[in-house]
């Protein structure tokens, strides 16, 4: 016990100094392990109660986990709350670790998050007020109960999460393959595989991306069938309502809740991220959010993402309100090493659109050259995307030449620019296609091209078509509008902006079979040729969000 204390103790300061979070409050942090918390149907939820020593009844920060409650990580983050003044209850949630019952992931959060908070206000050390923190799926328990408790929670603070998971799960109508297979790997062996196991998961997942059907993923990558993969690829249609439950961004106008969101802008959640911003705000909500050049787990958001999810909670909290006077939207506009403070998202912008030319240019006017360009996608040969939104893997911007020189991507670039490009906000595309079969998929990137050549991916989207995405014209043309990512980056003066369109972006979006059969279970494949039509009649473009930066 003394040997853990000045463990403890000694990372605090290392955390203090290592991410600027200000002087301790307690001189002593007290915790209480292994509480076993009742919900209603009997199971117990481990917990760990920490309290500052000074403090005998005052609010109480909450943090639901997955990931064991006893890990450094978890640890280093409620002694970092407590040692500026306020308890902090951390709970490994439903089958994980210390806790009851069979982790099926999404599915409890919202009946134990609510228990949980009910037991907590029961306790003679709460005075009533709850906060609650953490990213990812930590912050999806605290989406799964902000907008349902009463009385409300009095803050929340999310990191790279968001309160509508399937537009991630299933990007475009498509499957987050990378994302979901890393995933259902990683939980299937974060509490009972080796320490072998663990460690080489990285490797096994990669290996199995390429694997057919994708039912087995988690057979291939860890030699164990997750339920959870099976329940993704069985319930991926349009019309399939399987997952509606886990939408909460349905009801942010009832959250009543002051929210610090931090996310990053080659995070898997940045879309839905803003978006629940946007419309928190829209609603007349207490919110602000931070937007830096991270990818989801990139080491250096760790630093900023302890200062804010601190930083909110002692002022919402503690009634420290100098720690929260900022704007409301503050964003790091990249290639410029400037962060930028608004009022507001989307920022004021505006829209420039620019024109794919058959002869592989793009430009702000539509040229007369109707001329068709097209591409062949081998599904046995899924076109591969490299950085991106990755879990689990170096994501962000990588070197895209090796995926451009493929004769299955289509390039189109500007002349270098003249004068410094700034986009900022949420970028499209709008693209004419035939394709061969119904079901096919047009994916859209767009690149920074360095002077030197190298070509550094910025925004991306997909658009998965089926068979009842019917024909405009009897030729079989469709009009696919694409949503990309959005973005705050600067367009340097000698630089090329580039758009890469082809027929997947494997394995980020999993493979189209082309067959129109279900993903789960799919083997076939049929290749398969895509037309890009140009000019007046059919002018495929982008639309960027161009900003005047002063």
């Amino acid at each position: 016990m003394i040997i853990d204390e000045l463990r403890d103790r000694l990372l605090d300061v290392v955390v203090q100094r290592r991410f600027g979070l200000g002087p301790s409050r307690a001189a002593r942090v007290v915790v209480e392990r292994d509480i076993g918390v009742s919900m209603p149907d009997g199971a117990r939820l481990g917990t760990d109660h920490y309290r500052p020593v000074e403090v005998s009844r005052g609010p109480v920060v909450l943090i639901r986990t997955p990931y064991d409650k006893s890990t450094l990580w978890a640890r280093t983050g409620a002694r970092a709350l407590a040692r500026r003044g306020l308890q902090v209850v951390v709970q490994d949630v439903r089958g994980t670790f210390s806790s009851d019952g069979d982790f099926e992931p999404f599915h409890h959060e919202t009946d134990d998050g609510l228990a949980t908070v009910s037991w907590i206000r029961g306790q003679d050390w709460c005075d009533g007020r709850i906060g609650t923190a953490g990213m990812s799926y930590v912050g999806y328990t605290q989406w799964a109960v902000g907008p349902y408790v009463e009385p409300k929670l009095s803050a929340m603070a999310l990191g790279i999460t968001a309160a509508d998971f399937r537009p991630t799960f299933f990007p475009g109508g498509s499957v987050g393959w990378q994302l979901l297979l890393d995933w259902s790997s990683s939980i299937g062996v974060m509490d009972s595989g080796s320490l072998w196991d663990r460690l080489t998961v990285t490797r096994r997942i990669a290996a199995a991306m390429l694997g057919l059907p994708a039912s087995r993923g988690t057979l291939t990558s860890i030699g164990k069938d997750i339920p959870f993969l099976h329940e993704i690829l069985e319930h991926g249609e349009p019309d399939d309502h399987h997952w509606d439950f886990i939408d909460h961004g349905r009801r942010l106008a009832d959250l009543d809740t002051p929210v610090s969101l931090l996310a990053g802008w080659y995070d898997i959640f940045l879309t839905e991220q803003l978006k629940d911003f946007a419309e928190l705000q829209q609603a007349g909500a207490d919110v602000r959010i931070t937007v830096g050049p991270w990818w989801h787990g990139d080491r250096p958001s760790t630093g900023p993402m302890f200062r804010d999810q601190v930083d909110w909670m002692v002022g919402q909290l503690l009634g420290d309100k100098a720690i929260l006077a900022r704007p409301p939207v503050r964003i790091f506009l990249q290639k410029a090493a400037r962060w930028l403070d608004f009022d507001q998202w989307p920022v004021p912008a505006e829209p420039q659109d620019y024109f794919l030319d058959p002869a592989g240019g793009l430009g702000r006017q539509i040229g007369d050259n109707e001329a068709i360009r097209a591409f062949s996608y081998d599904p046995a040969d899924p076109t591969p995307t490299v950085g991106g939104a990755l879990l689990g893997a170096p994501g962000g911007q990588l070197d895209n030449r090796g995926i451009e020189r493929r004769d299955d991507v289509l390039t189109y670039q500007t002349p270098a620019l003249t004068d410094d490009l700034d986009v900022i906000g949420n970028a499209a595309a709008e693209i004419f296609v035939r394709t061969e079969h119904p079901d096919a998929d047009v994916f859209v990137r767009v690149c920074d091209v360095e002077p030197g050549g190298r070509s550094l991916n910025v925004i991306e989207g997909l658009r998965r078509l089926r068979l009842a995405d019917r024909p405009d014209d009897d030729l079989g043309t469709r009009r696919v509008a694409i949503g990309l990512t959005p973005t705050a980056y600067r367009f340097r003066a000698g630089h090329r902006v580039r758009v890469q369109v082809s027929g997947g972006g494997f394995p980020n979006y999993i493979r189209n079979h082309q067959t129109g059969e279900p993903v789960a279970d799919a083997v076939d494949t049929v290749p398969g040729r895509t037309q890009i039509l140009h000019g007046r009649e059919f002018p495929s473009r982008i639309t960027l969000p161009v900003f005047s930066v002063h």
